[in-house]
């Protein structure tokens, strides 16, 4: 399948936030927690639809956070092993896929994403946006502005937002040295 295929199979939508994702999140992190509790992971529920009342793709995030000297093929295993799909690994991150089917999404999809300990910008993304409706509101309108142009484009919406997404983790790391020298 070409990667224009992919896109045109699953498309990038967005819907009204759904308060059943939360409950999806903690369910697929109870799993994930017992098929790796000898990583001793630290495991997330991240990006747009952890946040309340904005519009995201119906996709739950999940981040992954284990030790630096993790190694990832063990990892990798029991993944696949439990139905998850490989998406991209890196030294630093492994990211996976569930939820994808060869009629489209299936109901709950999930992106399950690996990253070394205290690699956990997204969850100081989502935590940001929680306090900042106003922000989490401005972030909502730039995916729904994205969504016209990158709607068969996963890896083009997501660059298109990431400028967004920095400025506000470096609001979010210069934010306690401007609280410290008031």
């Amino acid at each position: 399948m070409t990667l224009e295929e992919l896109w045109g199979l699953f498309p990038i939508v967005l819907v009204p936030h759904n308060h059943k994702w939360t409950d999806w999140a903690k369910q697929e992190i109870e799993l994930l927690s017992a098929l790796l509790a000898s990583y001793n992971p630290i495991i997330s529920h991240i990006s747009s639809t952890a946040i309340p009342n904005i519009q995201a793709k119906p996709i739950v995030d999940i981040l992954v956070e284990v030790s630096a000297d993790a190694d990832w093929q063990p990892i990798k295993d029991i993944m696949e092993a439990n139905g998850y799909i490989c998406m991209s690994e890196s030294e630093k991150h492994v990211s996976f896929n569930k939820g994808y089917t060869l009629k489209g999404y299936a109901d709950k999809v999930f992106h399950i994403h690996f990253h070394r300990t205290e690699d956990n910008n997204e969850v100081l993304f989502r935590d940001y946006l929680m306090e900042h409706p106003d922000i989490a509101r401005e972030y909502e309108q730039l995916k729904i502005f994205l969504l016209l142009k990158y709607k068969n484009n996963r890896n083009g919406y997501t660059d298109a937002k990431s400028d967004f997404i920095q400025r506000i983790i470096q609001t979010i790391q210069t934010e306690p040295l401007a609280r410290k020298n008031s």
